[in-house]
């Protein structure tokens, strides 16, 4: 738990933002329980950016970042925890929060540029980071069976890589069967989550 206010920044990352869905209640339950903590909130909504997709490395490497993401990288050079929040599709996270990542992740400021002599610097290093995932399936069996392959990659080599530590994770499984009062529960535990800043 901290003690001190914290800089939080929220990215939504389901790819539908015609109607609301059970990660964004959670986004807003954090965000609630952050706030009335005294913490300071933003939030960027993936789904309601544009951006194209990357098509080589020459483009990640020297083309130019969308004008829609460079405000989403000064809002994560400003904060000091990201919390991450998707549903998993197909295994995975869905194919445009990648593509986000990979457009936002550009060399120069989330990993130095290919011959500068920061290789190796974490560019994004003194943040944390929480990751959470809602599913169909019992989370149990994701995170045993399927070892949470998709989320472990994810903060092995995107967040970790760029220098998110620690990167903490969220669960949620058998979301088609929660109801209103499951749903609830876990508004409760993610408002006390944001509570801490964690």
């Amino acid at each position: 738990m901290t003690n001190s206010p914290r800089r939080i920044l929220i990215l939504q990352g389901h790819p539908d933002a015609s109607t609301p869905h059970l990660c964004h209640a959670l986004a807003q339950a954090y965000a609630e329980g952050a706030v009335a903590a005294g913490h300071t909130v933003r939030t960027v909504e993936v789904a309601r950016l544009d951006f194209p997709l990357l098509r080589s490395q020459h483009e990640w490497e020297t083309g130019p970042v969308p004008a829609d993401l460079l405000p989403v990288q000064a809002d994560l050079t400003w904060a000091e925890h990201v919390v991450l929040f998707f549903p998993l599709w197909l295994g995975d996270m869905p194919a445009l929060l990648k593509a986000f990542l990979e457009q936002v992740a550009r060399p120069g400021f989330a990993v130095p540029r290919a011959g500068s002599e920061a290789m190796g610097t974490k560019l994004l290093a003194g943040r944390s980071a929480r990751v959470v995932v809602t599913m169909g399936m019992p989370a149990l069996l994701y995170r045993w069976y399927f070892r949470a392959h998709s989320v472990r990659s994810l903060e092995r080599n995107i967040l970790g890589f760029v220098g998110f530590a620690p990167v903490r994770e969220t669960l949620i499984g058998l979301v088609d069967r929660l109801g209103a009062p499951g749903v609830a529960q876990w508004q409760a535990r993610l408002r006390k989550l944001g509570g801490q800043a964690q």
